[in-house]
């Protein structure tokens, strides 16, 4: 197998397509006499929430997973750790510190910051941290190098060989044995890249970043379903392991996306690479603070999304992929990008028609399954990283209600996609070391 190729010429044509089915989809149901308007979001939520429940109910959620027995240092691989870093003079120091704490024989493991343009006081920070730490390899990119993270990350391939690649983000925290665990876990279970479980270190901030604490476990306990079930796997970028021969067969990273680490999954996905998932120890990473900050990221997250779909589609849709895989595609597209445009459109019809909206049915199975989500994996309790917030009826419905942001933002994408020339800006995260 070799690098694979991918089609992401006409974007704006694919969003297009997509958005007029959406259109129709979502209008079409209020010119018909009701109540056989309904029957179409009938059909599909039996379909797609019998689905669903059954990949909640499949995911093993077992603590400590993988407890590595007497590791035998001299038949652990090399790794390398790569963290592309762009104005986070907030962070990086804390960073830095916690990497040369990790626990690896420490001739097989390279670590490597790339200052990625920054504008505020990283380099000079990076300079001093390189004098105290003969292991700390510091690359960097002028501003205009352009490719965004995927841009910086193939930077920095070209000067490691290490067989595995660790991926963070500059705001990353760990525990010191992450790769004692991570590394026997991957090699184990012949996976080609490993994403471990997200947690939200200033969970206590606010109710915002509460909910995406919950979120992160929900989204995990989601993972862990899709994989039990035979399905897809994706990568989060943040704690990311990939084996670097699946990597350089994969074309390393895109530089023509906004989520180099959606559109790796699924490059992975297409020439037969298997990704795992591992609930301990996490990744701990900050959370945004307020409601802008969430929006942008999401926007960004949500073009991202739709691009892999359009860019991958012809290979989606042959015969590289199993069954299983095809149909929990299938299943998860319709919910996580389709269903917020047509409930969008759907909406929009049933007030002009003055009419009950079609498609309620699988909306409020959407929910439910997320809130079967988030009640699973935020009922752990003996988790290493931060703690999780309880599941109790405030949290639950807080955010439930906190999901429903994407039903306005992956619409609002999916038309700026369709009618706005493409334009690739990665949308930094603001770090603020909390």
């Amino acid at each position: 197998m070799s690098a694979v190729c991918i089609n992401g010429d006409n974007r704006r044509l694919k969003s297009l397509v997509f958005l007029i089915c959406c259109v129709l989809a979502g209008s079409l149901p209020h010119v018909i006499e009701s109540p056989k308007s309904l029957f179409p979001a009938i059909a599909l939520a039996v379909f797609l929430g019998f689905y669903a429940i059954r990949v909640v109910l499949s995911a093993s959620l077992q603590l400590k997973d993988f407890v590595p027995i007497n590791v035998d240092e001299n038949k652990l691989p090399s790794v390398d750790i790569l963290v592309s870093a762009r104005d986070e003079e907030a962070v990086v120091g804390r960073l830095v510190q916690r990497l040369v704490e990790i626990r690896y024989p420490k001739k097989k493991l390279n670590i490597c910051i790339i200052d990625d343009g920054s504008q505020d006081n990283t380099p000079l920070i990076l300079e001093e941290l390189k004098k105290q730490f003969s292991n700390l390899k510091v690359l960097r990119r002028s501003l205009g190098m352009g490719g965004g993270k995927s841009g910086a990350l193939n930077y920095a391939l070209k000067e490691l060989n290490g067989e595995w690649v660790f991926v963070l983000d500059a705001d990353a925290n760990f525990s010191d044995d992450v790769l004692l665990r991570l590394i026997p876990f991957a090699e184990y279970g012949n996976w080609s890249a490993v994403q471990l479980r997200k947690a939200v270190v200033n969970y206590q901030k606010n109710l915002l970043t509460r909910c995406q604490a919950m979120e992160m476990a929900m989204d995990t306990v989601i993972q862990q379903g899709r994989q039990a079930m035979g399905g897809v796997v994706e990568l989060r970028g943040n704690g990311a392991l990939l084996n670097r021969q699946s990597l350089n067969k994969c074309g390393g990273f895109n530089e023509d996306t906004v989520t180099d680490d959606l559109d790796l999954s699924f490059r992975l996905l297409t020439l037969g690479f298997a990704v795992g998932i591992l609930w301990d120890p996490p990744v701990q990473e900050e959370g945004v603070e307020t409601l802008k900050a969430l929006i942008r990221q999401r926007k960004r997250w949500a073009e991202g999304g739709l691009q892999r779909f359009f860019d991958y589609w012809p290979l989606l849709t042959s015969n590289r992929l199993k069954i299983a895989q095809n149909i929990d595609l299938t299943v998860f597209f319709l919910l996580q990008y389709a269903l917020p445009v047509i409930s969008f459109f759907d909406l929009l019809s049933s007030i002009f028609t003055k009419t009950i909206p079609s498609y309620f049915p699988l909306s409020i199975i959407a929910f439910s399954v997320s809130g079967l989500a988030y009640f699973r994996g935020c009922r752990l309790r003996d988790n290493f990283g931060p703690t999780i917030p309880y599941p109790n009826p405030i949290n639950l419905m807080s955010s439930i209600i906190y999901l429903s942001h994407w039903f306005l933002i992956i619409p609002l994408v999916t038309v700026r996609m369709a009618f706005r020339p493409k334009t690739l800006v990665w949308a930094k995260t603001v770090h603020k070391g909390s």
